[in-house]
């Protein structure tokens, strides 16, 4: 039996082997299947899903991210003014909140029915479309830097042309600190003041 695995998105893939060139493996995930099928997971990956629903094989190490931690930046979003708009994903040493790429729901709702009524439900079929299409990127990230002391250092995305990279803001302290100072300015001017 083939390795299948359903997205965010709601699309079943299927995990399928190739071989490069140099004549290593090589594996991925396809809407129907291509090349070998896979019918276990190889020794020492599992499966990882980005935010956005890409489907990929991971190496499975160890995380130092704990659980509580992840839980303290979700508590953050959750009180987030507009919560849908962010999506947390934790790699090895780090917690990144990523953001949506394009209109919030409601304004977009908002904008529509400055035109006139909106027909009976489409509020709602808005609102499923954007979760189910929606496109995220990264924009804050805090990164483990004392895994005994079990301190972080926040990082934003810059967007100046000459700099598009990470900059750290802020002084580096217990992730749960960070993230009550941080995600509330996601999506607001006071976000790209931070320094």
């Amino acid at each position: 039996m083939s390795i299948t695995y359903t997205n965010r998105k709601g699309v079943t893939l299927i995990l399928c082997r190739s071989v490069t060139k140099t004549g290593k493996p090589r594996y991925y995930f396809a809407r129907a299947q291509k090349g070998e099928p896979v019918e276990a997971i190889p020794e020492g990956f599992r499966i990882g899903e980005s935010v956005n629903g890409l489907v990929f094989l991971e190496k499975d190490r160890p995380m130092l991210i704990r659980p509580e931690e992840v839980a303290a930046v979700e508590a953050a979003v959750v009180r987030h003014r507009k919560p849908g708009n962010y999506r947390v994903r934790v790699k090895h040493d780090r917690i990144e909140v990523y953001e949506r790429v394009g209109p919030d729901a409601d304004d977009l709702i908002s904008a529509l029915g400055e035109v006139g009524p909106l027909m009976a439900g489409l509020d709602q079929r808005i609102r499923d479309e954007i979760e189910q299409h929606g496109q995220f990127t990264p924009v804050l990230r805090f990164i483990l830097s004392d895994e005994e002391r079990r301190t972080y250092r926040a990082e934003r995305w810059c967007y100046l042309g000459s700099i598009d990279d990470w900059i750290d803001i802020g002084s580096p302290g217990p992730v749960d600190r960070l993230a009550r100072q941080m995600v509330p300015k996601l999506g607001a001017a006071a976000f790209f003041e931070l320094m």
